[in-house]
């Protein structure tokens, strides 16, 4: 079984990659995969086209997890 140092609800700071500095509360752990959802970190634009006639495209946001050991506990 997996466990992580850092848990649902915690405050993290990011220690390295893009995000280096940022900080956020963790909403979601991944124990299997070793990862953290932190809330405002971790954004990625993906550009949607339309599906049907008539409807626009449009630009998705979405969170992506961080690996664990590039978070530190405040």
């Amino acid at each position: 079984m997996n466990t992580l140092h850092i848990k649902k609800g915690d405050t993290v700071t990011v220690i390295s990659g893009v995000d280096k500095g940022k900080s956020g509360k963790v909403v979601r752990a991944f124990p299997k995969k070793e990862m953290v959802l932190v809330e405002g970190v971790g954004k990625r634009i993906k550009h949607q086209k339309p599906r049907r006639a008539g409807q626009a495209g449009q630009i998705v946001e979405k969170f992506h997890p961080l690996h664990v050991s590039k978070v530190a506990k405040k």
